[in-house]
């Protein structure tokens, strides 16, 4: 069954060890090429993520460096590798290519600058998160105790987002900022988040989150992340699974994706440690839905969602 992932972390790893990881077929990546082919991934969304550690004057390079991974590592290296620049691109993919997405987390790099933020756009940039967990000018992040909303500044972004057709992520934002969002964003998402009611984290969403996301046909993708799944020292598919039907019980069922978070995260699902075993959790998620709705999750209600936009 095939996979559309709404995030990973693959060009900040290519980034750290300034080229010398193989997207190809690299151990050391959870989402390698070699990976995603075995866990049939069909689709695979890059985030571009920049360190808080990184010097404020040194961001936006940052960024435009993992930009240039993804063209010439990723997409320059592997013919069966392909852009996806719209949406729609997805379903002229041929049985043997996977699609290839630029995302944005958190967008520190562009400062208080929106003409960066078009560049983005220009440079393939599909979707973005307004913050990681820190505060920038945007809006606070799920991480700052102060919880503020968004600033004007992450308005404008917003507005931005809404003119060109890109998604805005809440996945990282303070629960204020979440509600400014939802009140601004033409198309929401959150790319890679879990229940709080079953798993009590900051970067996880409330109930009334996620209805709110629902109600606005927009899709929350769970993540693999032990810490946002259950607070026990071995997490199984099972306990992500509960994530699954927490957000059936809320009226989910064909709002639900894949946002791994692979190699963004240093510990593992049991049976899900990296993009390879995709296939483990769709087996196990045949054992309480039906094909249909599990085809969904995997990629189909996502591709509604974005179709239903037309972005």
């Amino acid at each position: 069954m095939n996979i559309i992932d709404l995030h990973c972390d693959v060009l900040w790893k290519l980034w750290e060890s300034k080229g010398k990881l193989s997207f190809k077929d690299s151990r050391k990546l959870d989402a390698s090429l070699e990976r995603l082919k075995k866990g049939k991934v069909k689709v695979q969304c890059f985030a571009v993520f920049i360190s808080p550690e990184v010097k404020t004057e040194e961001k936006f390079q940052a960024a435009l460096e993992q930009i240039d991974y993804f063209y010439t590592d990723i997409l320059g290296k592997n013919a069966e590798m392909k852009q996806i620049s719209r949406w729609s691109d997805i379903l002229k993919l041929k049985a043997e290519e996977i699609g290839a997405v630029l995302t944005l987390e958190g967008v520190d790099c562009i400062g208080n600058d929106l003409q960066k933020l078009s560049i983005l756009h220009h440079l393939g940039v599909r979707s973005i998160g307004l913050t990681w967990n820190n505060a920038n000018l945007a809006a606070d992040g799920a991480g700052e105790k102060r919880g503020a909303g968004l600033t004007d500044f992450g308005r404008s972004v917003v507005s931005l987002n809404n003119e060109r057709g890109l998604l805005t992520d809440v996945s990282h934002l303070s629960e204020r900022a979440f509600w400014d969002v939802i009140e601004f964003a033409d198309y929401p998402i959150a790319s890679h988040s879990n229940a709080k009611a079953l798993c009590n984290h900051p970067r996880n969403l409330t109930d009334q989150q996620a209805k709110a996301l629902f109600a606005k046909n927009a899709m929350v993708h769970v993540v693999f992340y032990p810490e946002f799944t259950a607070d026990k020292e071995v997490v199984t598919i099972s306990d992500l699974i509960n994530h699954i039907d927490h957000f059936c019980s809320l009226g989910g069922v064909n709002h639900i994706g894949f946002g791994s978070d692979f190699d963004g995260i240093d510990k593992h699902i049991r049976k899900l440690e990296n993009a390879g075993k995709y296939q483990n959790l769709v087996n196990e998620l045949l054992n309480y839905y039906t094909e249909e709705q599990v085809m969904g999750f995997a990629g189909k209600n996502f591709l509604k969602t974005v179709t239903s936009w037309k972005v």
